[in-house]
This record gives structure tokens, C-alpha cells and sequence, in this order.
């Protein structure tokens, strides 16, 4: 359970910081252009907020857990006290007049901006005057346009403020990747240094890999990453491997639809470095120090058969739960052998040694100015990285995996680490801004799209047009939504 509230509290903190940053995106742009912005939410308020902030008359007035102040709208009546309704039947609307409010009603303050945090983390959202939103808020447009409206700014202005949001995004990503180079630099394992070669998954080696191998090339040019490598063969589609196999250079041919393959096989991982079985800590009272086992120990045999990678020992541990078995290791060059009983859930009690400690990593440091362009170069891979793996959402398989919160929760380690948080902060960056960015109504795109279609045509869709395309897209976004999420609860019990 622990591990559940620290990858949730990481996800939290990771989404609030991209969700703030991207709504002052829209917020700076729309102040730049003297266009007012009627409410600034981190997460979403519906009902009540935690807390609500305005500045009025020169001092901040702040209120906790308050009800949301409503809208400056009511229903008109007659002189008889009767609902007057249009056409249609529908209640007919009134602005309620800044006079007939209390005095410190904060409505009579509509200039400045209402800062809040709501109680549902889920988001957050910018609300600009004049401007058709998810708040489906209409009834100000039925007026003429006022100066300090989003409808009287330019097209071009209207453009850079719903870029806004996207652009902050995307620098921010840029950013992180800069400061992770200049703080953590780079450090990886060459897979010419992985000497006893990769464990691969299933459905690799039903397709011709072996575990051991050591990956030379992919279509004919040298890979030195294991992200470079899996990178090549999965998202580019790479079909022709070269590796090392007992000495010897193997020239493999992947089928097409290998990608799909891997991606249908549910599996975590598609290779990872082999690493020696060298005991780091003995647990007390474990099974391995029962039969003597010490620090340093490297096993390298079980009942006589000669097994020197962890990932070959741990699953035959695994298959002898509460056995005994014969354990070959050498110890300061020495070979012993020493029978061990497993324990009942398959375990040998030890802590291993770093594979770091084996294998030489590669490790590269940035000073500070040499870390933004290598930063930046990062943060355009990774766009064109999550750009390129788009395709398999529209595979059978590709649409199973797509995940919510539970799938993006579960990428952040089970404990806290700086480094990994910044990582998947600066990813998720990246791929808040893309998707925002994409052309479906009530996401930036969608707005942008009709921009550009005005400042090429000359022509301003309707504010009907717009409101029905609004409603549109949230009927998209929110089936989107459910289905993702509901993947995530399907795989959760399955």
C-alpha cells in the first residue's frame, strides 16, 4: 500500500506542477494582450474550493473551503414575478446588476483574476472573458464584444494565447532535460559491455533472439544504447539485427509485425543486461545465511548445472520453493558448494550486487551551457520518439494498451527518486503539449485550427459553430477518458 501512495503522490505533484505551468502559459499570453482572465484553478472545483483568492481593491481576500461564487446570471421575471421563457421555452437570462450584489460579493470585482485550488486533482483550467471554454459559459456572448474580451483581440492574438499553454510545455521539457544532463549527466551501460550479453523477452525469443546475445548492429548501423536499439526495432520498425552468439556475428531478419507482437504480449520488458548472481547482504534468519552463504559469494552452478546470470538462477529458485538444492559459488577464488533450502516463496535471501559494479557504464557530464543544447536535442528525440510510437494506437493491440492515471501512475518508481521524477515530469510535459495541440474541438488544437482557417480565410466561425464544436469535443475527450481509464480497471482485475 505504501508503494501505491508514493507512486500516486509523485503522479499528483508531477501533473500539478505541467497542469500550472500550462494554464500560465494561456494566462501569461491573455495578460500580455490585456485580456482578462476570470478564474486561475489548479485542479478542479466543482461545488467547492479548498481555497479562493482575489485581490480587490489593492489586498488579497482569501477564503477556504467555500462554495463557488456563482454565476453573474439569473432568470428574468416579469412584473408579476413569472419566469419569462423564449421560443423555445427556455429560461430566458439576465446580468444581474452590480448593484443589487452585497457588498462583498466578489462579482462586483470582475477586473482581476480569481486564484483557487479545488479539491479534485484532476487538472486545472484558465477561464479567459469572452472565450468559448469546457465551462460552456455563453451567456456573456450574447453581448457585444467588450475590449478586454478574447472575441475582440486579433486573430494573431488569440492564436499566441491558445499556443500559449503548449509552448510553456514544451520549454518546460526542454528545461528539466537541461538541468537532469547538468545536474545527474548521463550514465549508461554500452551494450558491447553487457559480457554476458541480454535477457530477452518471450516473444523475442520466439522470433529468433537468444538470451546471451549481444546486439552489434540494427539494419547494418552500429547501436550502442539499449534505448537506441530497442528504439530501432520497435518504433522505427527496424527488420535486420546483428549480434554476437558464442562467439559468433548472427545476422537475424525480424518479421513486419514484430512491434505488434511484443506490444500484444502484455511483457514489461523487452531485453535487459544479464547480470552475474554476486551476493551484496545476507538477510538474518534467511535461508542463505542458514547454509553459510557471505558477501562476495558468486554462484555459479545449481544441482550441477552451470548457471552464472541472475535470471537464470532467481526462476529456478522460484520452481524449488521449500526444496533443497546444491549451490556451486566461489568464494576469494575458491569454488565451494553448500546445500540451501529454499524458503516457501522461492527466495534465497540476498541482496545482489549493482550490476554498475561489473559491467563499464559509459558516463558523460555537461557543464551548464553544454547542457541546454544537449538538453533540448533531448527533448526533441523524445517528441519524435512518442510521435512515431502514435501508430500503433490504431493497431488492435496498440488501442488495448492505452492507459489513465493508473498507467501513467505505475510509470514512476515505487520510491522517491529526483532523478526518475524529473525524467517522466519531462516526458509527461512533452506529451501534454503534443496531445493538447492536436487539432479535436475544446483541446488548444481545436482552437487553433479555427484560428488559422480565420486568419487564411478571413472568415470568424460563429460563436454557435464554436459552442457546438465545443460540445463535440468534450463528448470526445470524456469517452476518451472512460475508455482509457477503463482499461486501466480492466487490467487491474483481469
Amino acid at each position: 500500500m505504501e508503494t501505491f501512495w508514493i507512486k500516486a503522490a509523485q503522479l499528483i505533484l508531477s501533473l500539478s506542477i505541467l497542469v500550472f505551468l500550462h494554464e500560465l502559459g494561456h494566462f501569461t499570453f491573455a495578460r500580455i494582450f490585456k485580456t482578462r482572465v476570470d478564474k486561475f484553478y489548479l485542479f478542479f472545483n466543482p461545488y467547492f474550493s479548498l481555497l479562493r483568492c482575489k485581490k480587490i481593491n489593492g489586498k488579497w481576500r482569501f477564503r477556504f473551503f467555500a462554495s463557488n461564487v456563482p454565476d453573474m446570471y439569473r432568470k428574468m421575471v416579469d412584473s408579476d414575478g413569472n419566469v419569462v421563457k423564449d421560443d423555445k421555452g427556455k429560461a430566458k437570462m439576465e446580468e444581474i446588476p452590480i448593484n443589487d450584489l452585497p457588498k462583498d460579493d466578489w462579482r462586483r470585482f470582475n477586473e482581476t483574476t480569481e486564484w483557487g485550488i479545488g479539491w479534485l486533482p484532476l487538472g486545472g483550467y484558465c477561464k479567459i472573458a469572452g472565450m468559448i471554454d469546457e465551462s460552456m459559459d455563453t451567456e456573456a456572448l450574447k453581448k457585444p464584444a467588450q475590449p478586454w474580451e478574447f472575441r475582440s483581440k486579433t486573430a494573431l492574438q488569440r492564436l499566441l494565447i491558445m499556443v500559449g499553454g503548449v509552448t510553456v510545455n514544451f520549454f518546460t521539457a526542454l528545461v528539466i532535460y537541461a538541468m537532469i544532463l547538468f545536474v545527474w549527466g548521463q550514465e549508461y551501460l554500452p551494450l558491447q559491455n553487457a559480457r554476458l550479453g541480454m535477457q530477452f523477452s518471450e516473444i523475442a525469443l520466439k522470433n529468433g533472439f537468444h538470451n546471451g546475445d549481444i546486439l552489434l548492429s540494427v539494419n547494418n548501423k552500429p547501436v550502442d544504447e539499449t534505448s537506441d536499439a530497442v528504439g530501432k526495432i520497435l518504433i522505427d520498425g527496424a527488420s535486420n539485427v546483428t549480434v554476437l552468439r558464442d562467439g559468433k556475428t548472427v545476422q537475424m531478419a525480424l518479421p513486419t509485425n514484430f512491434a505488434e507482437q511484443v506490444i500484444g504480449a502484455h511483457e514489461k520488458q523487452f531485453m535487459a543486461p544479464r547480470v552475474p548472481f554476486v551476493i551484496d547482504q545476507v538477510v538474518n534468519g534467511s535461508p542463505a545465511q542458514s547454509a553459510g552463504l557471505e558477501k562476495g559469494d558468486s554462484v555459479v552452478a545449481v544441482n550441477g548445472k552451470a548457471m552464472v546470470a541472475a535470471q537464470d538462477i532467481m526462476p529456478f529458485l522460484s520452481e524449488n520453493k521449500g526444496k533443497a538444492i546444491l549451490l556451486t559459488f566461489v568464494r576469494a577464488g575458491k569454488p565451494m558448494t553448500k546445500q540451501v533450502t529454499i524458503d516457501p516463496s522461492g527466495k534465497l535471501g540476498v541482496g545482489l550486487v549493482p550490476f554498475t559494479q561489473f559491467f563499464k557504464t559509459k558516463s558523460i557530464r555537461y557543464g551548464l551551457l553544454a547542457s541546454i543544447p544537449a538538453g533540448i536535442s533531448m527533448g526533441v528525440d523524445k517528441l519524435s520518439s512518442y510521435v512515431k510510437q502514435l501508430k500503433f494506437v490504431f493497431t488492435k493491440e496498440g488501442a488495448k494498451q492505452i492507459g489513465g492515471f493508473g498507467t501513467i501512475g505505475s510509470l514512476f518508481p515505487s520510491v522517491w527518486d529526483w532523478q526518475s521524477f524529473w525524467a517522466l515530469t519531462a516526458f509527461l510535459s512533452i506529451i501534454l503539449a503534443f496531445m493538447n495541440i492536436l487539432p479535436i474541438p475544446a483541446l488548444d488544437g481545436g482552437h487553433t485550427l479555427f484560428l488559422l482557417y480565420e486568419m487564411v480565410t478571413g472568415r470568424k466561425p460563429s460563436d454557435k459553430f464554436l459552442e457546438y464544436a465545443q460540445m463535440v469535443g468534450i463528448a470526445l475527450l470524456f469517452a476518451l477518458l472512460l475508455y482509457a481509464n477503463g482499461n486501466d480497471l480492466f487490467r487491474l482485475f483481469k
